[in-house]
């Protein structure tokens, strides 16, 4: 280990640098994680919810998602308010999309980053791999091909080293954000998915009806 930790200080400014985009990737992981765990809860309390708002007791429905930790509770629970303001349909959709927009955005927040992490870091390891390449043989050329085999090996395991850093910082970015991002996706769906439903019971049909999907967030 303590070998490995020298290699790598002696990676020069690509190592560096990598080690800097792992320590970002790995932070954005994790809180991504945390904001994204509750996203697709709450599908129990919004269909308790719809069965109170069919059977007319509005109140209750409002109460169940009171306190929703999902963005379809919050959006859903704003429709209801708004319906029972007696609110134009048109403009409660408007401000139904306006906040699924919101959510779905906050969900996707600093994704593009751990896909840009994931896309760079490869392309930073073959960068110093290259680099460091070039100067084991700048070496071997000054030392006019006297230069020790195993001083010329370990030169040019250190420049691969480089490229097997970028793979390891990037692989844990790539599958990180293809998760996240699958999560918000699912989580946006569910959105589109509770208006839709909310809609169509006010507007007469049941739970298991197709939901009205005009305006609804995305």
């Amino acid at each position: 280990m303590g070998r490995l930790i020298d290699r790598l200080q002696d990676g020069g400014p690509v190592i560096a640098l990598l080690l800097v985009l792992s320590l970002i990737s790995l932070t954005l992981v994790a809180m991504k994680t945390v904001q994204l765990w509750p996203v697709r809860s709450g599908a129990g309390d919004r269909r308790r919810a719809f069965e109170a708002w069919r059977a007319g007791d509005r109140d209750a429905a409002q109460r169940i998602l009171g306190d929703g930790r999902s963005p379809a509770d919050r959006v859903t629970a704003v429709a209801m308010r708004g319906l029972r303001d007696g609110r134009r349909r048109g403009a409660l959709e408007s401000e139904a999309l306006r906040l699924g927009n919101d959510e779905v955005e906050a969900m996707n927040r600093h994704i593009r980053l751990l896909e840009l992490i994931a896309m760079v870091s490869p392309l930073l390891g073959l960068l110093g791999t290259v680099l460091g390449m070039i100067q084991s043989f700048q070496e071997l050329e000054l030392a006019q091909g006297a230069a020790n085999a195993s001083v010329l090996a370990g030169g040019i395991w250190q420049a691969l080293l480089t490229t097997a850093t970028g793979l390891i910082v990037a692989i844990p970015a790539a599958i990180g954000a293809t998760l996240l991002s699958a999560r918000a996706e699912s989580a946006s769906h569910m959105i589109e998915s509770a208006v839709g439903q909310l809609l169509a019971i006010e507007d007469g049909g049941g739970l298991g009806g197709s939901p009205r999907r005009e305006g609804a967030p995305r």
